[in-house]
């Protein structure tokens, strides 16, 4: 378990410049019901970030349905029908600090920089995504309506 921790914390995608400013967030219960953008998320772009082995590491722990996608983990809830069990708010918390929620979560706190330990030195002062990149996975997961739609599922 302790190896995975330090390996998501490590890999988990390319550090944003040193510095990195994240934007000031709004928690309500369960949410963050504003988006941390001015755009609208890009489910296209939010899918390439979870199926990324590199940025994400979604699948190391989850399974979905992505089909195309090997070694899917099975750790974490299934992907598949996450649109229709939380909003797209909810999710937000989720991405951006799950920690929030679940003090003990070993998912990373995809948009967060302060109070964190044991930080790789090149993902010092950065967020693993920035604010866009946040809201394009909660773009991409809000369409995951189906929970039977995942094929990689157990029955």
């Amino acid at each position: 378990m302790r190896a995975l921790v330090a390996a998501l914390a490590m890999t988990a995608g390319a550090p944003m410049a040193p510095h990195a400013q994240v934007a000031p967030l709004a928690i309500v219960g369960d949410t963050i019901p504003q988006p941390l953008t001015g755009e609208m998320g890009d489910p296209t772009r939010g899918r390439a970030i979870v199926v990324d082995r590199q940025k994400g590491l979604c699948l190391l722990c989850h399974v979905g349905p992505f089909p195309d996608q090997r070694f899917q983990g099975d750790m974490a809830p299934d992907l598949a029908g996450v649109g229709a069990r939380w909003s797209s708010a909810q999710l937000r918390l989720r991405i951006v600090d799950g920690s929030r929620l679940n003090p003990e979560t070993i998912m990373p706190s995809y948009y967060r920089i302060e109070g964190l330990n044991r930080v790789a030195p090149a993902f010092k002062d950065a967020p693993i995504l920035n604010a866009q990149q946040v809201e394009d996975v909660v773009a991409f997961l809000k369409t995951l309506q189906d929970p039977s739609a995942n094929p990689m599922s157990n029955p």
